[in-house]
């Protein structure tokens, strides 16, 4: 409200006085009573509450359920693996996302540490946190803003507000009253705490202090918003739960059968005891932790830092993308892509070196930036001296020629600047601005042949290519000249001027984002733009990227707010642009989106980012212009700031999730087959196949390493990408999950039970251990003959499997451990046999691919 008051109404609002300020007691109460200009620091995470994050899961819970069976079966051994795994899950995901959130401390080393202020009459310079409401503050360039503030008045001022509303120029400022109902980045009498003063000078008047203050709205919704799991994590718990539920209905069928046959109870007790722990696979919460580290690992070579481990999996199943437009899609740097003059637009492509020459000159001589090592001054003026200097142009060298005598600076309500030039024996004023006010003050033109009257029509005519070169999202400025100056006044400057042309420049996009666009697509992930910037100049991008072909897919902040919560759903289906939005604005569409049963992932950079980033389920932010609070809400950075980079993050994510899914059907099915092994025995009334000691050694060496090579497995990416996104509701067990899970585990029982028929416990106990190894080959890939497979890709497999052979061998042939697990040593021609059986798993992996293979044959005769 504070933007539609005149300062008289201001001042007599906040009880304070312009001219001398508040009194240092009157000061002093209102900090006593709203508090310090400071923001909320969040409660920081301590290292066991790290941890208890990490244990906090249903897996783990199971580990632990596993391990107190195991010290009641005196397995200490197993005790000692279980804990083990459970230590190394903890570790490694304390180590990854050790970097608690911080954004509210990022935010807070944002803020200014003093401030001018105007007190009892006298400036002086106090900590920013002591600012009250009502007090008068003084602003010049290169200062932070320190709170928000209505401005009194204003010489030339311009502050930069990209981090905060996204726009990526800076905003000339005004101290006139505003209209009421405007959004933050159209309050033009408003300066807000953080931004940096680009140029100029002003005062104003407190506003808001700390937390009430913009910044501070955006510091609330980042605690408001909470972080949900990811769909990994919900599979993974699902998973966790029915474990718990089969354990404990199997420990209590096994012991009732016991009881019913009239066994001996102590060992039935303690066999159903083992085949419940055999039941949980203990190795698949360090599988899935160790494989997305490794993934981790891998995305860092392709410019992506995961800040959180389960990002790198929902990155695979992500359906949306929304991204912010400043610096993700774009260069972040203004550039002239358009000329007019001559009555005609030209591409500055198609400009020649040292073509309309005035036309140049001026916009290089009425100029107050500085091109060098450092970049000094606004977007705009720079993107004219690159232009400037790619026509050939030395800029130097032209101030040298015509030395500047006077100069008028940029007015932000007229919207012009004026600078006289020493030509010969007489001065040329250049004035250069907004397009509208230039035409009314030229009284000619400059065309090719020389200067003509500017009659109504070339009015038109100039007016007709402006409005062209903004619907393409261009910033327009217009140049005008006088030669012969006879009054270095504002009226003397001004009039009578000969209109030279126009320059349109936008922030362009990356080279590498309309590609990275398209593949998304093809990817079936959709694309959307939100940004804090102007309709036309967003759709501009959003079209040359590929992200929208009409402006009905475009919808403003303003837009939004006049909308019921039914038409906005209505209408996202379509939309792929949201310009002029807030922060606010931003976690509203992020929501909406994952309320229609989409994963999100949203890009961001600026303070006004980080609530949606947190809001999304993946916030991702830039790693070389995004500001520490956008980073700390993030679940990953790209380093090189670069749109394209997410679609190698997605893709390397798409595979990862392939992997840990190998990963869990291997180890279930495995599981699965000792489970049927003992319980098919026990309903049958045959002897115990397997002791408990052989079920807890079958799944240390199935359980590690071969799940874990599946884990690191390479895939074909190109394929990946061309699929759809995951279904998130998509289960684990979808497309033939479960259907596969009992097959092979009823396959693997058969065989571990006719191996024990065969040749009692030690048959049965090597099959089962054998059995698995050669099932994790075939788990590389369901689709793919062993034969076709390059074996060579994945190192790890083949050690996995020479290891795990070496330790079944080992139970069986060395002295020591036959005799602790009771078993029998092999001849070689025993040997060979038992491979041979532990082999069916891999030679009906081949068997299954056989339909397939003619059914597509046939398809392929019939094209």
């Amino acid at each position: 409200m504070y933007e539609t008051l005149t300062p008289k109404e201001l001042c007599k609002a906040l009880h304070t006085d312009e001219k001398n300020g508040l009194s240092g007691a009157e000061a002093e109460k209102r900090l006593q009573r709203d508090g310090q200009n400071v923001l909320k620091k969040a409660k920081e995470q301590t290292v066991w509450d790290m941890i208890q994050e990490q244990i906090n899961d249903p897996m783990i819970f199971i580990l632990f359920i596993a391990a107190s069976i195991s010290i009641l079966l005196r397995e200490f051994s197993d005790t000692g693996i279980i804990l083990a795994v459970i230590a190394l899950n903890t570790t490694v995901g304390v180590i990854q996302e050790g970097k608690a959130r911080k954004a509210m401390e990022a935010l807070k080393k944002m803020t200014a540490p003093s401030a001018i202020v105007k007190r009892d009459g006298v400036y002086q310079k106090i900590p920013a946190a002591r600012l009250v409401k009502g007090d008068v503050v003084q602003l010049k360039a290169g200062n932070q803003v320190p709170a928000d503030l209505r401005l009194l008045q204003v010489q030339g001022l311009s502050v930069n507000e990209s981090a905060l509303t996204g726009e990526s120029l800076p905003v000339a400022k005004t101290a006139a009253a505003m209209r009421p109902d405007l959004p933050a980045a159209e309050k033009r009498n408003m300066v807000y705490m953080s931004c940096e003063i680009m140029k100029g000078s002003g005062e104003g008047i407190v506003t808001a202090t700390g937390m009430d203050t913009e910044l501070g709205k955006i510091a609330g919704m980042i605690n408001e918003v909470t972080g949900e799991l990811t769909p990994l994590q919900k599979r993974l718990g699902d998973l966790g739960k029915l474990l718990s539920i089969v354990a404990v209905v199997l420990c209590a069928a096994l012991f009732l059968l016991g009881l019913v046959q009239h066994r001996n109870l102590l060992q039935m007790l303690l066999l159903a005891i083992s085949l419940a722990v055999a039941a949980i696979p203990e190795g698949l919460p360090a599988v899935v932790t160790i494989v997305l580290a490794l993934g981790v690992a891998r995305m860092v070579k392709v410019n992506t830092i995961i800040r959180k481990l389960p990002a790198v999996e929902t990155l695979g199943s992500v359906g949306v993308v929304c991204s912010d437009k400043t610096g993700t899609l774009t260069e972040n740097k203004m550039k002239v892509t358009a000329l007019y003059a001559n009555d005609i637009i030209l591409p500055l492509s198609r400009v020649r070196k040292r073509e309309f020459p005035r036309l140049l000159e001026g916009f290089l001589l009425c100029n107050n930036s500085m091109l060098g090592e450092q970049e000094i001054g606004d977007a705009t003026e720079l993107a004219l001296l690159h232009m400037g200097k790619e026509l050939g142009y030395d800029r130097e060298r032209l101030l040298q020629q015509y030395p500047r005598t006077f100069e008028i600076p940029f007015d932000s309500e007229k919207k012009y600047m004026a600078s006289v030039h020493r030509t010969g024996g007489y001065e040329t004023v250049y004035v250069k601005g907004a397009c509208d006010y230039i035409l009314e003050k030229c009284a000619f033109v400059e065309l090719r042949d020389g200067t003509e009257p500017m009659t109504q029509a070339r009015r038109m005519k100039i007016r007709m290519a402006m409005e062209s070169m903004a619907r393409d999202g261009l910033r327009v400025l217009a140049l005008a000249y006088r030669e012969r100056v006879l009054e270095k006044t504002e009226k003397g400057l001004t009039g009578n001027l000969i209109f030279a042309g126009m320059a349109g420049m936008i922030d362009p996009p990356r080279k590498e984002t309309a590609q990275s666009v398209k593949t998304l697509k093809q990817a079936g992930v959709q694309v959307a733009m939100i940004t804090g910037d102007y309709k036309d100049t967003a759709f501009a991008i959003a079209r040359k990227t590929g992200i929208a072909q009409s402006m009905d897919q475009c919808i403003t902040g303003q837009e939004l707010n006049e909308m019921t919560e039914e038409e906005f759903a209505a209408k996202m289906k379509n939309i792929r642009v949201f310009a002029r939005v807030t922060p606010a604005h931003k976690v509203k569409i992020v929501q909406r989106f994952r309320r229609g049963g989409e994963i999100v992932a949203m890009t961001g950079d600026g303070v006004n980012d980080a609530p949606s980033l947190q809001a999304a389920d993946i916030g991702i932010a830039m790693g070389k212009s995004g500001t520490d609070v956008a980073k700390n809400a993030a679940d990953m950075i790209l380093t090189d700031d670069n749109f394209s980079t997410i679609e190698k993050a997605m893709e390397e994510g798409r595979s990862i999730y392939v992997n840990i899914k190998k990963s869990i059907l291997f180890l279930l099915s495995s599981n699965f087959g000792e489970i049927i092994t003992m319980f098919a025995a026990v309903c049958l009334g045959l002897p115990t196949p397997l002791k408990a000691c052989h079920i807890l050694w079958v799944n240390l060496i199935t359980d590690s390493l071969p799940a874990l090579a599946l884990g690191v497995d390479k895939n074909d990416a190109k394929a990946l990408m061309e699929e759809s996104p995951r279904n998130p509701q998509e289960g684990l067990f979808a497309h033939g999950g479960w259907l596969f899970t009992v097959f092979y585990g009823f396959l693997i029982a058969g065989i571990t039970l006719y191996a024990f028929y065969k040749g009692g416990q030690t048959y049965a106990f090597t099959v089962l251990g054998v059995s698995q190894l050669f099932h994790a080959i075939g788990m590389r890939d369901k689709n793919k003959s062993i034969f076709s497979m390059n074996h060579l890709e994945n190192p790890f497999m083949i050690l996995a499997f020479c290891l795990g052979l070496a330790l079944q061998l080992m139970v069986t042939e060395i002295p020591c451990f036959v005799q602790a697990f009771g078993t029998v040593r092999l001849s070689w021609g025993q040997w060979q046999f038992l491979l041979g059986l532990s082999a069916v798993p891999l030679l009906m992996h081949e068997l299954l691919l056989i339909p397939g293979k003619c059914l597509s044959g046939r398809k392929a005769g019939k094209d």
